[in-house]
Formats: C-alpha cells, sequence, structure tokens
C-alpha cells in the first residue's frame, strides 16, 4: 500500500465530520419507482400508480420541492438538487437519487486537494526545511478516526463526489483505492497549490490535469526528446567546467531539467499559436538558456571566456551572463516559426520582471495582440529572490490591469533552497519561496526536479493554464545547487550537511539515462553515442571561438531595431529637424484641447471653466504648461507616432492640469479622451493612471519603449522624489543601459519638481543625482563642429532638462521622437509654474523653423547694453521668475542678465561660451533654489569654470548644504528664499572672496 500512512494526521480535515453515517434523507427519495422522468417544465408530472405512496400530501411536496428547485437549485437540500437535475437529464426514477459521499469522505479528498503538497516528496535531496506545522507526522492508518471514519472503512465502497476526477470512468472506490489514488495525484513528486482559487472552472481544470488515473503518461519519442534535452543541458555545464574550472559562470548544476522544462513551455506554445516569447532571468543559468533555448551559437558564447577579447562597441560592455539575446527560427515540434528574445539583466535580481512585461505588452499593442494569443512572456526567478524581492510583488499586481496585463506570464522558479549562504528558514516567513503569486490566484506547481519527467508534465499543464485562461501560472522546481554561489565559492563554510548530501547526490542526467534505459526506450550504447556526439558539437564550437578576437556587443541584442539604424548599426542621418509646426496645426489640437468632442457627454462645471480657458488662449496666440503638452502630443500623434504617458493619476495629472481623460457625471465609467480625436488617421493614444508602484511601473514603461523607436513612451512621477523607489531602474537600465548593452531607448520621465514651501517631501526629484550619473566631461571643452548640438546628444548616455517655458516643453518632447537615434529624457516639470501667469509661450514660438532653446539668454535692456552688465545670474527653471520679479523690483535690469540653462545635460558649453563672451565685465553666479549640496550646482559650477577656461570665478547664491530638500517651515522657506535672491543681485556680496 502506497504511502497511506503518510496521510490522516498530516492532512487535517478542512470539515470535520462527527461521524462516519451517512447523512439522512427523506424516505421518499429512496423508494423505487414513483415519479416518472420529468423534463424542465412549470409543472412536475407523477405517476401515483407506479407508486402508491406518492399520493395526496405527498406528491405535493414532490411537487413543492421541484418548484423550488425551478426558482434557485440553493432551496432545496443537495439530495433534492441532485435528484431534480438527474431526473431531468433521462434517468429513471429509482436511479435519479444518488447518495451523496459521507461528509468524511468529501472532507479527505478535500484535504488532499489542499493540503497534498505538504507531504508531497518534492525534495531531491529530502532535507528540506519547508514546514508546515509543529506537530510532528503520525502515520498508520489508525489516524482515519480524524476523519471520522474507522479503519474497518478502508475497504467500503464510496460514492465519489464531483469535485474529484480520481475515479476516472468509476462513480465509486473502496476507501483504500481512494487513499491511494488522491496519494499519487498530490503526494508524489508534484505538488499542487490551487484551492486557494476562487473561480471553480479552474479549479475542476486543475483536478481533472492531477487527478485523472494515468494521465501523466508519457510516448517513446517525448522520453527520446526529454532525454536528449537533458544530455544536452547536462554536458553543457560539464564542457564549461573542464574548459574555464576557474571562471565565475553561475552554472546550472543541479537544475538540469530547466532546459528541457523552457523548451516545453516554448513548444506547447508554439502548438498552441504563440509566435514570440520573451523571456527574463536572473544570472544563474542563463548561459545555458542561450545555447540550448534560445540556441546562441556555441562559439559566441565561448569566446566570451577569452580574457584577450577586444570590446568594439562603443560604451563599457557587461559580463557574460547578463547579456541578452533575440533570435527567430523553425519550433521543431510546432514546425512553426518563433522569435525569442533573452533580457539582458544586472544582477539586481527579478528587475527585468517588469521590463519584460512592458516589452510584452508593446509586442501585443504593435501587433494587434489583444488577448495574449501570439505574444507571452516567461519569468525565470530564484527562490530567494521571488520571496524577497518586493518588485516581484509590484509586477504580479500589474497582471491583471488593463493597461498593463499580458495576458498571462508563466514563471519558473529554479528552487536552489539557498539564497547565497542564506537558507530558507532565514530568508523568507512563509513555507515557500511562491506564497507572493497567491496574490493574484495563480495556480502554483511545485514539481521535484530531480524527476524530468514530472517536471514536463506541469510545464506541458502550465502552458496549457496560460493558453486557455490567460492567468499567470508557477512552476517551483525544487531542486539544489550543486557548486557554491558561484563556481568559485566554499558553500560548506555555512550548509556543510546539505553539501555533504549534494555531494552524494547522483546527477540528474544519470538518474534519468538508468530509467529510460531499464524501461527499453534507448540503448546504452545510443545514450552514450547522443553523449559523445553532443560533446562534439560543443568541441568543434571551442575551436571556431578561438578564432574570435573581436567581442561585438550588438550581436547579443535582445531588442533590436533593424530599420532604425544602417547595416553598421549608426543612425541613418545626424540631422536634427526643426520642430516647430504650422499655426494651423496649433489652432486644430487647441480646439481639440478645450472641446468635448462627444456628443450628450457631462463634464464637471469646473473642468467647463478650464475647457474656457483653454479657448481663450488659443484665440490669444497663447499656451500654458498643459496646453503646449497637448500641442506636443496631438502633433505626434498626427504624424503616427504612438504615444504612452503611464504613471500615478496621469489621466487628470497630480495638480489637476491635464485632464486628458473626461468623466461623463451622470455615467459610471463612461469616458472620452479628447487626444484620440485629433485626426482621422492619427496613432492611438495611451494615457493609464498606473498602480501606486514606481519600481515596477517604470520597468514596465522602460520594456515597452524597447519594443519600437517609433513611440513616445512617459512615465510621470506623481511628485519627482518618487523616482526614489524606482532607482534601480534609473541606474541599472536607463541611466547604463547603452553602455552595458548596445541598447537605446527613448522613454521619457517627468519628474515634478521645485520648492512651494510645502516641506521636504515632493519638493525635489533630486537633480543632483541624474546630473551626477552624466557622462560629459566637466573638463574638457568639447571641439564645436557641426551639427554640435545633435552630437553631444548622440555622445550623452540620457538628456536632463528643466524646461522654464511651455514652448520649450513642447520642442524637447517633439525632438526626442525627430532625432534620429533615441536616449532617455529626464525631465524636471513644474507645479506652481502650471498656473503662473508669466510662464506662457506664445504660439510664434512653436511655429515651423523654431527649435528646443538649450539655453535662453536674457532677452531684455542687459541684451542691449552687454557692456554695462555687471553680473550673469545663471540659473533653470521656476527661480527664473523669482529672479526677474526682483530684478524688475530693484531697477537692475539693464545692470544685471538673468539666463537660463534649460538642457542641462549634455551640458550647452557652446552657448555658455557666447553668454560669457558677450559679457565680458560681469562676474558669474549660479543661483538656484536647492540646497547647495544638491540641485545643479556641482554639475554646473564646474563646466562653467571649463567654458571660461577658469579666467573667471563662478559664485553661489542659494539656500546652504542641509541634509533634507526643503524645510517644513513656511515662513523659514521664505525668508530663504528672500536671502538667496538677495545674494544674487548684492553685487558686493562675493568681493574679496577667493
Amino acid at each position: 500500500m502506497h504511502r497511506l500512512r503518510t496521510t490522516m494526521a498530516r492532512l487535517r480535515p478542512l470539515t470535520a465530520a462527527q461521524s462516519a453515517q451517512s447523512i439522512s434523507q427523506p424516505r421518499l427519495l429512496a423508494i423505487e419507482g414513483g415519479l416518472q422522468t420529468f423534463k424542465p417544465a412549470r409543472r412536475l408530472n407523477t405517476s401515483v400508480a407506479a407508486e402508491p405512496f406518492l399520493n395526496g400530501t405527498s406528491s405535493n411536496y414532490v411537487e413543492e420541492m421541484y418548484y423550488a428547485w425551478l426558482e434557485n437549485p440553493r432551496n432545496v437540500h443537495k439530495s433534492w438538487d441532485i435528484f431534480f437535475r438527474n431526473a431531468n437529464a433521462g434517468a429513471p426514477p429509482g436511479a435519479a437519487y444518488q447518495s451523496p459521499p459521507p461528509s468524511a469522505v468529501h472532507s479527505l479528498i478535500r484535504a488532499y486537494q489542499v493540503r497534498g503538497h505538504h507531504i508531497a516528496k518534492l525534495d531531491p535531496l529530502e532535507i528540506s526545511c519547508v514546514d508546515f506545522d509543529d506537530t510532528p507526522c503520525t502515520v498508520g492508518f489508525q489516524n482515519v478516526g480524524v476523519y471520522g471514519l474507522a479503519e474497518s472503512d478502508l475497504d467500503k465502497v464510496f460514492r465519489l463526489p464531483t469535485t474529484t476526477f480520481i475515479g476516472g470512468s468509476e462513480k465509486s472506490l473502496p476507501l483504500r483505492e481512494i487513499i491511494r489514488r488522491l496519494e499519487m495525484a498530490y503526494c508524489q513528486h508534484i505538488g499542487v497549490e490551487f484551492m486557494f482559487i476562487n473561480d471553480l472552472e479552474q479549479c475542476q481544470w486543475i483536478r481533472e490535469k492531477f487527478e485523472t488515473p494515468g494521465i501523466m503518461q508519457f510516448s517513446l519519442e517525448e522520453k527520446k526528446t526529454l532525454l536528449a534535452r537533458m544530455i544536452r543541458s547536462t554536458r553543457f555545464e560539464e564542457f564549461l567546467q573542464r574548459k574555464w574550472s576557474s571562471e565565475k559562470r553561475f552554472g546550472l548544476e543541479g537544475c538540469e531539467s530547466l532546459i528541457p522544462a523552457l523548451k516545453t513551455i516554448i513548444d506547447m506554445s508554439s502548438l498552441s499559436g504563440v509566435e514570440s516569447v520573451i523571456m527574463g532571468m536572473p544570472h544563474r543559468g542563463r548561459l545555458n538558456v542561450l545555447a540550448n533555448v534560445i540556441r546562441k551559437e556555441l562559439d559566441q558564447i565561448f569566446c566570451q571566456f577569452d580574457s584577450k577579447l577586444e570590446a568594439a562597441d562603443e560604451g563599457s560592455g557587461d559580463v557574460k551572463y547578463h547579456l541578452g539575446m533575440y533570435h527567430k527560427r523553425m519550433n521543431r515540434v510546432s514546425d512553426r516559426e518563433i522569435s525569442m528574445s533573452l533580457m539582458a539583466n544586472p544582477s539586481h535580481l527579478e528587475a527585468v520582471d517588469p521590463v519584460v512585461q512592458g516589452k510584452t505588452k508593446a509586442e501585443q499593442f504593435y501587433s494587434g495582440d489583444t488577448e495574449g494569443k501570439r505574444v507571452m512572456s516567461i519569468l525565470l526567478h530564484g527562490d530567494a529572490a521571488f520571496a524577497g524581492q518586493g518588485i516581484v510583488y509590484e509586477t504580479f499586481h500589474l497582471s491583471d490591469l488593463p493597461s498593463y496585463t499580458t495576458h498571462g506570464t508563466i514563471h519558473v522558479v529554479v528552487n536552489n533552497q539557498i539564497g547565497f549562504t542564506t537558507d530558507p528558514r532565514m530568508a523568507r516567513s512563509s513555507p515557500y519561496p511562491t506564497d507572493v503569486a497567491r496574490v493574484v490566484n495563480a495556480p502554483i506547481f511545485h514539481v521535484n526536479a530531480d524527476d524530468p519527467e514530472a517536471v514536463i508534465y506541469v510545464c506541458k499543464v502550465a502552458s496549457e493554464w496560460r493558453n486557455i485562461f490567460h492567468k499567470d501560472v508557477v512552476v517551483d522546481l525544487v531542486c539544489y545547487r550543486r557548486n557554491g554561489h558561484n563556481e568559485m565559492d566554499e558553500p560548506m563554510f555555512t550548509q556543510p550537511l546539505m553539501y555533504k548530501q549534494i555531494k552524494k547526490q547522483k546527477g540528474v542526467l544519470q538518474k534519468f539515462a538508468e530509467k529510460v534505459i531499464a524501461e527499453g526506450v534507448v540503448t546504452t550504447q545510443a545514450y552514450e553515442e547522443e553523449v559523445v556526439r553532443y560533446d562534439k558539437i560543443c568541441e568543434d564550437a571551442y575551436n571556431r571561438s578561438k578564432d574570435e578576437k573581436i567581442l561585438h556587443i550588438k550581436h547579443w541584442l535582445d531588442s533590436p531595431w533593424p530599420d532604425f539604424f544602417n547595416l553598421d548599426g549608426q543612425p541613418k542621418t545626424m540631422h536634427s529637424p526643426p520642430t516647430g509646426i504650422s499655426e494651423e496645426e496649433l489652432k486644430h489640437i487647441g480646439n481639440i484641447a478645450s472641446s468635448v468632442p462627444v456628443e450628450d457627454f457631462t463634464i464637471h462645471g469646473g473642468l467647463s471653466r478650464i475647457l474656457k480657458g483653454r479657448a481663450n488662449m488659443v484665440d490669444q496666440r497663447v499656451c500654458d504648461w498643459a496646453l503646449g503638452e497637448y500641442m506636443a502630443f496631438g502633433s505626434l500623434l498626427k504624424e503616427g507616432i504612438h504615444i504612452r504617458l503611464s504613471g500615478q493619476d496621469v489621466e487628470r495629472g497630480t495638480f489637476s492640469h491635464r485632464h486628458h481623460v473626461l468623466h461623463d457625471q451622470n455615467v459610471d465609467k463612461r469616458i472620452c479622451i479628447p487626444m484620440n480625436y485629433v485626426s482621422p488617421d492619427q496613432a492611438p493614444y495611451t494615457v493609464c493612471n498606473s498602480s501606486l508602484s514606481e519600481y515596477g511601473v517604470l520597468g514596465f514603461e522602460l520594456g515597452f519603449a524597447m519594443a519600437s523607436p517609433n513611440a513616445l513612451v512617459l512615465w510621470e512621477a506623481q511628485f519627482g522624489d518618487f523616482n526614489n523607489t524606482a532607482q534601480c531602474i534609473i541606474d541599472q537600465f536607463i541611466s547604463s543601459g547603452q553602455a552595458k548593452w548596445v541598447r537605446q531607448n527613448g522613454i521619457v520621465l517627468l519628474l515634478p519638481h521645485g520648492m512651494e514651501g510645502m516641506g521636504p517631501e515632493h519638493s525635489s526629484a533630486r537633480p543632483e543625482r541624474f546630473l551626477q550619473m552624466c557622462n560629459d566631461d566637466p573638463d574638457v571643452f568639447p571641439k564645436i563642429t557641426e551639427n554640435f548640438a545633435v552630437h553631444q546628444l548622440y555622445d550623452c548616455n540620457w538628456i536632463v532638462v528643466n524646461c522654464s517655458t511651455p514652448a520649450n516643453y513642447f520642442h524637447v518632447l517633439r525632438r526626442q521622437i525627430l532625432q534620429p537615434f533615441r536616449k532617455p529624457l529626464i525631465v524636471f516639470t513644474p507645479k506652481s509654474l502650471l498656473r503662473h501667469p508669466e510662464a506662457k509661450s506664445s504660439f510664434d514660438d512653436m511655429l515651423p523653423a523654431t527649435i528646443f532653446k538649450r539655453l535662453i539668454p536674457d532677452e531684455g535692456p542687459a541684451a542691449a547694453s552687454p557692456e554695462k552688465v555687471k553680473r550673469i545670474v545663471f540659473c533653470s527653471g521656476k527661480i527664473y521668475y523669482e529672479l526677474t520679479r526682483e530684478r524688475k523690483s530693484r531697477g537692475m535690469d539693464d545692470t544685471v542678465a538673468v539666463i537660463r540653462i534649460e538642457q542641462l545635460s549634455p551640458f550647452p558649453f557652446d552657448l555658455v561660451k557666447a553668454e560669457t563672451d558677450r559679457y565680458s565685465n560681469a562676474d558669474l553666479v549660479w543661483c538656484q533654489e536647492e540646497h547647495k549640496n544638491q540641485g545643479y550646482h556641482d554639475y554646473v559650477k564646474p563646466r562653467i569654470c571649463t567654458t571660461t577656461n577658469h579666467t573667471r570665478p563662478v559664485w553661489y547664491a542659494g539656500r546652504d548644504p542641509a541634509a533634507a530638500p526643503a524645510t517644513g517651515n513656511k515662513k523659514t522657506h521664505l525668508t530663504e528664499l528672500q536671502r538667496l535672491v538677495d545674494a544674487a543681485f548684492d553685487l558686493d556680496a562675493f568681493s574679496g572672496k577667493i
């Protein structure tokens, strides 16, 4: 008898049964004959002649039950429900009633379905520290009493409930056989967590997949394919170990079944119509996945180990186990073409998760795949990271949101049962690393990774689940890590007992090969020949790899844009066209922005005033910040550029200025997006409020922007300092992505910034952090050449701007998509300037031939007589309006020039030089509202000094250094502001200072 002893005590009943007796039923139902078979009509036919008992009151009672059942089956006892259903289906009266199983047996079956995974044999090492309760596991048939059953019931036959498939074609089974089949279904090498799912259809589907007797069968051909894949997976790692024993590679030893697992998922998905698979994974096993799943040429992988290999591409490159890959090939199982992309990923585990989802969503969007039938994502995880990294939770919560869903992701956890040196008891508070997936009702299939057939079956089921239900699913490969964290690490320091067991552990390939040879699937000779054949493939590739002298990172691109570049990967031109548009177009877009292009649509009264204000601005040929953004978006949409704006509250705008989505005040969920009415053949505009996530959502938008260069993708922080919690995406992907992976990206970050006296939170978008990561040299004055501004943009790692006018904001957004390459754009956006009466732009500043102004010179009296100017005050952003107001009140318009640096990086050396040369008698001041150790000062000052060849000092006017971004006291704020503008205009303030 197969492990019956394990069942009873460990699997406590979920519904306590106090008695083994069947539920007592109405006498009437036990009588043969009587009622004729009835149809679902409004009248119940009875034959009193056939059953004398059914006369008078009793037949009336049956009829009352029937009417109550017709109204709602829940109105009657379950026994009546079964009777009426079976009779309706044509069963004779005597057979219409089926005795329901005793609640004890029902409870026992449910216990297995809910908790069978607790006692499944999941750990290949048999030392799992997954612990579900503190009580010892009591064994033996004596425990049947827990369920209200007796040992004498083991051979009693019980009718099976409809919530199990263990009977197959049989409707009743002895209790002993019921337990045996439940143990076979739920307590072997597969543990299934699914009973928390609140959808009956989905639960029934999973039960059928694991309970049906004999369902996990494999053909001879499938077993041969599995063996071949296990050979490739295992021998690849062994080959690397032989050739480069002292190199880190983060090998897959201990989870070699991952490769056939992924290939099975891809095969099954391709069979169901999937044409593109986008994958993300950490570094463990990446080289093996590149070789045996993505099918990267082996010589290209092996040459990466050559320390003498020279880098041919721009940037710094990255280590081999971080690189990505894109490949399109025929799938041999489906005989269909399939594209596969493995995303490049830093060592920040799980950071790639939302990036993969964003790229997947974009590919679905551009191909019109609204249900995710042609494009899908696979995410691989380590157990410690899956439980420990909050980005996993953030990504799961995007999975069913309308503008973020990818219609189901297959998650594969390589569960090493250790994180670097930390064992699970110290790494998580939940029993499984996968418990986070329960939050979105994703089924979780735990499987012993040393049983390749079980692994393959689970992956087939996961693929079918995703194809049918389009929801997330998790495959937890419970395995081990044969070596340390990397091949140089000594794991015996910290996990001595585990690694003593691992050293004794027979390899999974050896175990599986012995099994299939014993079954007669292959001969020993055929197996050994297959091993030799693959070893020769590796050896030949190794010999070819020696001829490689140069490393081309562009051969490892995960998101190629072949039509965007020349054949050698360079821009087709270095010319950036003017970004202005016609007056007619400005007026047309302005009219759309100030209207409701849907009939019988009631908007809020306050919004009516806003739209009327916009109409007035259009009449006056001016625009504020919101209207300038409208002009940029509307004109790009008209030119066929898809725009996606995402973030918390972006539809209305945090500061209630945007209103891109109008809500009918009388009809729930009825909305209007005027931007989609700009032109009949325009590109679609996507504007979507996000979940309260920065890390996850910014990663998602970054991935979306990777899919195509012909889209403007923007993420707006609710307040600029919210980028703090997305710092990993900013540092690891946006700032350094092109340098590491030769991968351009045009994502735009909109970060509201400004000291408004509202306290330290939400004042600063931390410009100093972005500027610190800029790659331009503060000490080198660049050579000024033709198209200098464009070449600067091409050479930088990202663009940082702080616009002070709506027109400049309009231009920088249009430039972002019209320039011949893609760079991330960081925009410090305003708060108070959104409604500042002076922060408006004339249509003249947006007409054809106008462009983005990297620097805005003084346009007042100072410019007319530069020789009289005693001071240049350089500044950026909102402080300009404070300075010009103060200058006017002091009557210093002709002695102080206020110059705005709108593009901070790359720094406009040429324009700053022109201004300092023009005002040759003036001293130089950098003024900012931020504290001295924050803001732009540390970035700007050395660059101005380089521009002037260190012939003139650059003084500082601003707040003193501080730990917090701003004061929380309004009076202190105003005092600080007055002090810094006083310093800016006190011409003697810096005299005598060195």
